[in-house]
Order: C-alpha cells, then structure tokens, then sequence
C-alpha cells in the first residue's frame, strides 16, 4: 500500500535582503553621485590648472560655486517639494559632496607651503571656508525670498 504525498509546509514569502530595505540605496546613490561630483571637479580643474605656488583658485571656485547650489537645493527639498528619499543623498551628499572637497583644499594649502607661499596659504586657508558658508546663507536666503515672493 502507498502512501499518499505529504503536503509541504508553506513557506513564508521571500523578504528582501536587510541592505536593500536599510541603507544600501542611500549608500549606492552617495556613491553614484560622488563619482559623478568628483569627476565634475578633476574636468574643472583640468580646464583652469594652478601653476606651481599659484593660488588656487579653481579649487576656490568650485567650493564656492558648490556650496551655492547646495544653499539653494536645500531649500528646494526642504521647503518646495517633497522629492524621493534618494534625491538628497544623490546630490546633497553625492554629487555635491564630491564636487566640493576639503582634500583638495587642504592639498593646496600644503603645496602652497612647499612652495613657499605661506602668505598665500593663509589666505586661501581663510577665504575657502568663509565664501563657502557665505555662499550657502547668501543662496538660501535669496531663494527663501524667491519662494515667498511667488507664494504672495
């Protein structure tokens, strides 16, 4: 006599991996977003070199410039539109975050002082972090205005 086919347990639906339902996106789009930022920077400072001892102020710029666009998307996210989860790790963090750069600027101000140049060490060592902070307050501000002024 045969027995009849035993009836399997169910088993519970497949769950998705820990990485996929934590962090593991926002650490994959900060990735993303930083290589492109990073790639955004080395094409920048191809296009405007610092010779030897020069200030440096494609390194200047970039931060400044940087730091302005991150005043004006972090009223954007935060004020005007709900965006994805993904939007601010992408390009606050990511393409920004890598498009802006304390290393290079700290690597600058120690080729300005191997070259001699601690004056100009001293002011780039200066105005990188104040025109940086002033572009984030000065973009954010004027973009609040815009925002409020079209809200009237």
């Amino acid at each position: 006599m045969s027995r009849p086919p035993r009836a399997r347990p169910a088993r519970p639906a497949p769950r998705a991996p820990v990485v996929l339902r934590g962090q593991g996106p926002v650490v994959a789009v900060v990735a993303l977003g930083g290589a492109l930022g990073a790639c955004a920077r080395y094409g920048a400072a191809l296009l405007w070199p610092t010779p030897h001892g020069a200030f440096p102020w494609a390194t200047l710029v970039v931060n400044v410039a940087g730091c302005a666009v991150i005043g004006v998307f972090m009223v954007l996210i935060s004020d005007v539109w709900a965006a994805h989860r993904l939007v601010r790790p992408f390009f606050g963090t990511g393409v920004l975050g890598g498009f802006t750069t304390f290393s290079t600027y700290a690597v600058d101000i120690q080729q300005l002082l191997d070259a001699h140049e601690p004056g100009t060490a001293l002011g780039y060592l200066a105005l990188t972090p104040l025109g940086a902070v002033s572009a984030v307050w000065c973009t954010a501000a004027v973009t609040r205005r815009l925002i409020s002024g079209r809200r009237r």
